[in-house]
């Protein structure tokens, strides 16, 4: 089905990853929870195709506490291997989340790999469409995905998440451990020094392979990794076509690369129209920047 040009998700693609359920009861699901978990979505070859992807890139730690001080943050990740990171946004199953949550226009906000190193503590509790500052409760305004590219466990890091926390309206929860990201004494804190516990909060631990998606406005954490090795996860953020992205995908994607890609994935980017003409250079549509006919 096609909503202002752009080729929607169709839902039967979905049938493989929803356990004999309709994709409008995981929705409800989702909308009741704040988050749905998948497993057994990617398989080992497709994991190992991203993992190899990464690797000459997993070099440089974080710059603060939130970013992780024994965590490697990779950007900009369709500029390093457009085709395997084209999949990955284009899913059919973040991407009718997205679409259902946010709109046809919605567009990738953030894309980047996130690998928990031994020893990396856990980071301050957060949410991810925070700086659309419309106040809470409201609905969500970004729909987060977690790729576990290894098996994410009670030991090695697993995502946080405190369920059906998307409904809470301002200051219920403590957010100043990211505000106060830089503070140089957060540079040394033992892998053990949790200093915002939370009875309510749940570990995601899911096998290599699979999927969560989470509304923009759920507060998780990355947990802290107490094992021997790394954890890694890849997490694609949408958003919606009337935002502003947390990335600069424009620049982020140099312009011979984005003519390469898919249409969708372009749309994605933000070569693509918001309601009627949101989106546009010098009056026509952007994708004739890239000589490229709509």
């Amino acid at each position: 089905m096609k909503k202002h040009g752009i080729e929607l998700v169709n839902h039967t693609a979905l049938e493989p990853w929803l356990e004999g359920r309709p994709f409008d009861e995981w929705k409800a699901q989702y909308d009741e929870e704040g988050y749905a978990i998948f497993e057994a979505v990617m398989t080992r070859a497709e994991t190992e195709r991203v993992r190899d992807a990464l690797q000459s890139h997993l070099s440089v730690t974080g710059r603060n506490h939130f970013e992780g001080y024994k965590s490697h943050r990779v950007y900009s990740l369709l500029a390093k291997a457009p085709d395997v990171f084209s999949d990955m946004i284009t899913h059919p199953l973040p991407l009718a989340f997205a679409e259902a949550e946010l709109g046809a226009s919605c567009l990738i906000s953030g894309l980047l790999a996130i690998n928990l190193l031994p020893g990396e503590t856990a980071q301050g509790w957060h949410y991810d469409d925070a700086q659309i500052r419309i106040p809470r409760p409201r609905p969500a305004y970004g729909v987060s995905a977690f790729w576990t590219i290894d098996d994410t466990t009670e030991m090695n890091g697993a995502t946080e998440i405190i369920p059906r926390s998307h409904l809470w309206g301002d200051g219920e929860l403590d957010d100043s451990l990211v505000k106060d990201s830089y503070d140089p004494a957060l540079k040394d804190l033992a892998v053990d020094a949790d200093l915002q516990p939370r009875a309510d909060a749940v570990k995601a631990t899911m096998p290599a392979g699979s999927l969560m998606i989470t509304k923009g406005t759920l507060w998780h954490r990355g947990g802290a990794n107490r094992s021997s090795k790394s954890r890694l996860v890849i997490t694609p953020q949408y958003c919606p076509g009337w935002a502003r992205q947390l990335e600069n995908m424009m620049l982020a994607v140099p312009a011979e690369i984005a003519a390469t890609l898919p249409k969708r994935t372009r749309q994605l980017l933000g070569y693509n129209i918001h309601d009627v003409f949101m989106g546009y250079v010098d009056g026509v549509h952007p994708d004739t920047v890239l000589n490229i006919g709509t």
